[in-house]
């Protein structure tokens, strides 16, 4: 059985009034999702909060010190001009990071090969001391590394359509991961998007990009890595604001654009990872097409 994980943590994540990456992305989701049979499919699980130690695998102690040390008692606080931190949005980060690796441990347990973490803050921009655009902490990243303590070879695949350069940057040097990252180009964050290595995958996306190219490009960038790399875990960081409706970015994919990426994924995990996939939410920002998409994407983690 595939199993989602979430909690009343991410809703009570504070950003600013107008800020796109909002609680109600996470409400309307786990609307759509209480509300079709989807969810009588899946085991809910509610994800432990990471300790301090498992956010350090990937990011700089004083770092992790720092984001700690930073979080109010009441109002916000600024990280960055785009990433803020309310009274809630520690326990929320560290729980996102938490269901991620407790996705890992099921799956490699072969309780639950495949899960999908329904997650905010998202963590794919966070680097190792540097945490930026929405994310606090890289909870893909840290999975990956602690599935390393189990397995060889781990990908992470993201089709946000922002570059996932926090993940980038972590694993550059480290050629047991592979990372493929589709994205908007020129775009946000406009760094990490050059960096040159056999395990790092980019995948430039002009604006106005429809979903035939978005699948090529996939298909042509994406196979031959992974036939290379044969990972044993897939861990995906699944953005859904490359959707046409999105009002963050200007590609132009559909709601079946984002089943075929979640199918090709599942595909591609059943040929070389025993079928193990761990999905964990990033963007997405208008919360109709987010929920449809994050439905669609489940339901082809059942499969």
């Amino acid at each position: 059985m595939t199993a989602l994980f979430t909690h009343p943590d991410f809703l009570l994540h504070e950003t600013p009034p107008g800020h796109p990456e909002s609680p109600a992305r996470l409400a309307r989701v786990s609307q759509i999702l209480e509300d079709s049979e989807l969810i009588d499919q899946v085991e809910r699980i509610i994800p432990e909060l990471a300790s301090s130690e498992e956010l350090a695998r990937v990011h700089d102690r004083d770092f992790v010190d720092q984001i700690t040390s930073l979080a109010p008692t009441t109002g916000l606080v600024r990280v960055d001009a785009d990433t803020s931190m309310g009274p809630n949005s520690l326990n929320a980060s560290r729980r996102a990071v938490g269901a991620a690796v407790s996705a890992v441990r099921q799956s490699l347990s072969g309780r639950h090969k495949r899960s999908f973490c329904v997650v905010r803050p998202p963590g794919h921009h966070a680097e190792s001391a540097q945490s930026m655009g929405f994310c606090l902490f890289n909870s893909v990243a840290i999975a990956a590394d602690y599935a390393l303590d189990t397995v060889e070879r781990v990908a992470v695949l993201d089709f946000d359509v922002h570059h996932g350069n926090g993940t980038v940057e972590m694993f550059a040097d480290r050629p047991e991961v592979l990372v493929c990252s589709s994205f908007q180009f020129p775009f946000y964050p406009y760094r990490m998007q050059d960096i040159d290595r056999p395990n790092i995958v980019n995948t430039p996306l002009p604006a106005g990009t429809v979903g035939s190219s978005f699948r090529t490009a996939i298909e042509q960038n994406w196979t031959q890595p992974l036939d290379q790399h044969r990972p044993d875990l897939i861990l995906v960081s699944a953005g859904f604001d490359a959707h046409a409706e999105d009002p963050l970015a200007q590609l132009q994919l559909q709601d079946e654009d984002f089943r075929w990426i979640s199918q090709w994924i599942v595909d591609m995990a059943q040929t070389y990872a025993k079928g193990r996939v761990v999905s964990a939410l990033e963007g997405g920002y208008d919360v109709n097409a987010l929920a449809r998409c994050s439905a669609i994407h489940l339901e082809s983690l059942l499969n």
